[in-house]
């Protein structure tokens, strides 16, 4: 169990906690092929796009050219991108990697998560209730 992450989940609840009616997404112009194009995102998926491209030792405009051509004609660059990302890191997980990122405990994963005690209930029902089912 890896708890090296708390201090920067609560600089991330912070960073992205957002007002009502107030959007998420982040607009940002990339170049595919050339051709200048605005996409919107999540903050989290701009940093992950730029993350690979540091890792891939390339530009975000070039990932986003590739993701462009390889995507079906039905779906939306963004779409494409975001799948894209998560293919990538599905990709670079390992089950050592899970285990040091104190993956594979759902208690763990609430105590990260931060749920208001209000909610605290209606987990605890359904983990026993999980529990009877599977004994």
């Amino acid at each position: 169990m890896n708890d090296k992450t708390s201090d920067t989940d609560a600089e991330d609840v912070e960073k992205y906690s957002f007002q009502p009616g107030q959007s998420s997404l982040v607009s940002r112009n990339i170049t595919i092929f050339g051709r200048r194009t605005s996409i919107r995102l999540e903050p989290e998926m701009w940093s992950a796009l730029n993350d690979i491209a540091d890792r891939e030792k390339c530009s975000v405009h070039d990932i986003c050219s590739l993701v462009y051509v390889r995507k079906s004609s039905l779906t939306s660059l963004t779409a494409a991108i975001r799948v894209f990302l998560m293919l990538y890191y599905k990709a670079a997980t390992t089950d050592i990697g899970h285990k040091n990122a104190g993956h594979g405990d759902f208690n763990i994963m609430k105590r990260r998560a931060r749920i208001p005690a209000v909610y605290e209930s209606y987990f605890d029902k359904r983990e026993a209730k999980q529990r009877k089912t599977s004994g």
